[in-house]
């Protein structure tokens, strides 16, 4: 039996394209790897299936104490569903609600944690969650907030943006590897290079650029405008929008800008996501 080996991000970071690639990447496809058939290789800690063994209550009579007290049995479940390690998808933070820890240590083999800049995070949340800016600025800032349960997943515990972050991020581990969506963009060799070298994988450089290219989002989204993707929120207008960094200064008044830059400024220092002057 393994372990398991997190893919951990906020909501709307990055997580999606990352799974792409390990897809792509371990299949070693000519073609794209179809985008709705992910969960042959990942899986995500939230999905009802892994806790349904553990309370016949039909899940949306589960509360969520009920689920702090399941998620050890479910991840039990989880690395004992494959011989070796289990990648899992988590968008909850590394915290423990009601005393009880959402990520198990001893059953960890490490984790990938992908960081957005909130400035341009904020406008996918916006679109996904089918709310404004301001609202979605709200939500980043709300220590309380979570994924709501539905039936298919549990509720999950988010937090504000910068308490994600600082959770998964602020004590450094040789099992822990913190990459940037941007640099996932701007120098993407580089960076999915280090994700195949912490995984333990030695692709060949021919290998490596083609499930880069085949998971770049270019490929995504027409995989999606083609056939949908069911990870999709109901509210959103695509879950692929539009895979580029900066666009927040088109899109954000100063006063949205101030407002996140003040509720996020230290972990956006960290993460250089502003300058020395403490600007974006």
């Amino acid at each position: 039996m393994g372990k398991i080996l997190w893919l951990a991000s906020y909501p709307k970071s990055g997580n999606t394209w990352l799974r792409a690639f390990i897809h792509n990447l371990m299949s070693n496809a000519k073609a794209p790897v179809d985008i709705n058939e992910m969960n042959t290789l990942t899986t995500g800690d939230s999905l009802v299936g892994w806790y349904r063994h553990l309370d016949p209550r039909p899940p949306l009579a589960w509360s969520r104490e009920d689920v702090a007290r399941m998620r050890r049995g479910a991840q039990l479940a989880l690395v004992a569903s494959k011989p070796e390690t289990v990648i899992v998808k988590t968008h909850n933070a590394l915290l423990a609600p009601h005393g009880l820890p959402i990520i198990q240590m001893d059953l960890t083999a490490g984790a990938i944690y992908v960081v957005r800049n909130p400035l341009d995070l904020v406008l996918s949340l916006a679109d996904h969650y089918g709310v404004d800016i301001d609202k979605a600025t709200q939500v980043m800032n709300d220590p309380n907030n979570g994924g709501l349960a539905d039936g298919n997943i549990v509720f999950e515990i988010h937090s504000t943006w910068s308490n994600h972050v600082r959770s998964w991020t602020h004590k450094r581990h040789p099992g822990l590897l913190v990459v940037r969506y941007e640099d996932m963009l701007e120098k993407p060799l580089h960076t999915f290079g280090a994700i195949t070298r912490f995984m333990g994988l030695k692709p060949s450089r021919e290998r490596l650029e083609r499930a880069i290219e085949l998971s770049s989002f270019k490929n995504l989204r027409a995989q999606e405008e083609k056939k949908g993707f069911r990870e999709k929120s109901e509210k959103g207008t695509s879950f692929f929008r539009v895979g580029r960094a900066g666009q927040w200064r088109e899109k954000l008044s100063a006063e949205q800008v101030d407002r996140l830059v003040e509720n996020h400024r230290e972990q956006m220092a960290r993460f250089g996501y502003l300058d020395a002057a403490g600007k974006p």
